[in-house]
């Protein structure tokens, strides 16, 4: 494994990482017996996972959020970042789980994840693993990247809560009641957990129609509008399309609309922007049009998103 990066965390759209292929051969989990997940020093919010008990944490997952930690011995920025995490599930009094997971004593789990260094961080929402972060960081940047794995979770459905214990939340102020959503962006949120991606849509397009600067129904659209453009489609027909016709703008699209649904934002960015170079009028118009539509699902804060802004100002002008 290589030296961690000391990057800001980004929040990746939902990966593509397949999990299919994971075994369970028989192991003891850090902290625990096998063949149940292990809680860490009594707590409920923190556990311990190995390959023996991770098909169990994949269920879990959809039913309350889940925060992985891929860690090795001897790193000092797992030390580091352990207890930053630890505090934050705690903080959070049961609203997500934290759980850790030794890379080289699971090499499988690692494997199935990609981790190419320690400390890796993703989530886990209804068995779907989130890229989130690697490298050791401060709680102040941490903290909004798992609000916004709270908030996937929600869109998602996935709003259960842990059982803890009095010690777990000892010092932790109660939180405020979060104000309701508003009645179309609820509709969104129930027509997705119905896999009802066309009610989604209409919901958030009425959202919009009702209140064009409403940011939060504009960056759903987009998302749900993603989801619509995918469904179905079979990538590696469509890569093998997209490569016999390069210049094919629909065969293009398609692909970068799975590149950036598999978390490879920088690819499907930077092959949009290639594609702008190359076309005219009414076909560089429409790449231009997907381009800002997929700025607003990865977020316009994100740094890939203002490196791939300017390129396409750069293609265009």
């Amino acid at each position: 494994m290589s030296q961690p990066t000391a990057a800001r965390p980004p929040l990746d759209v939902r990966g593509a990482v397949d999990l299919s292929s994971l075994g369970r051969p028989p192991a003891t989990p850090p902290g625990g017996a096998g063949g149940a997940i292990s809680t860490t020093h009594g707590s409920a919010v923190v556990v311990d996972v190995a390959e023996a008990t991770f098909t169990a944490l994949i269920e879990r997952s959809a039913t309350v959020p889940i925060v992985v930690m891929l860690w090795a011995d001897g790193w000092p920025e797992c030390d580091e970042l352990a207890p930053v995490l630890a505090k934050l599930a705690k903080d959070d009094a049961g609203r997500w789980l934290l759980a850790r997971i030794d890379a080289q004593a699971n090499p499988q789990i690692a494997a199935a994840f990609q981790v190419q260094a320690v400390p890796s961080v993703l989530a886990l929402v209804k068995g779907q693993p989130v890229p989130l972060f690697q490298g050791a960081h401060p709680e102040d940047q941490i903290r909004p990247v798992i609000d916004q794995v709270l908030e996937l979770a929600a869109s998602q459905g996935v709003t259960g809560r842990i059982a803890v214990a009095e010690a777990d939340v000892a010092d932790v102020a109660p939180e405020p009641a979060e104000p309701p959503l508003p009645p179309l962006h609820l509709a969104a949120f129930e027509a997705l957990e119905r896999d009802d991606l066309d009610g989604a849509v209409a919901a958030y397009t009425q959202a919009l129609q009702e209140d064009p600067r409403d940011e939060m129904a504009s960056a759903g659209l987009a998302q749900v509008s993603l989801l619509q453009r995918i469904h179905g489609a079979d990538p590696a027909v469509a890569r093998a399309a997209a490569a016999a016709a390069p210049r094919d703008v629909a065969a293009q699209l398609l692909v970068a609309d799975l590149d950036l649904a598999g978390g490879k934002v920088e690819v499907a960015f930077g092959g949009l922007v290639d594609l702008v170079r190359v076309t005219a009028r009414e076909e560089r118009e429409s790449v231009r049009v997907r381009l800002i539509e997929l700025f607003r699902v990865v977020g316009d804060t994100d740094p890939r998103v203002v490196a791939a802004r300017r390129a396409l100002a750069s293609a265009l002008y």
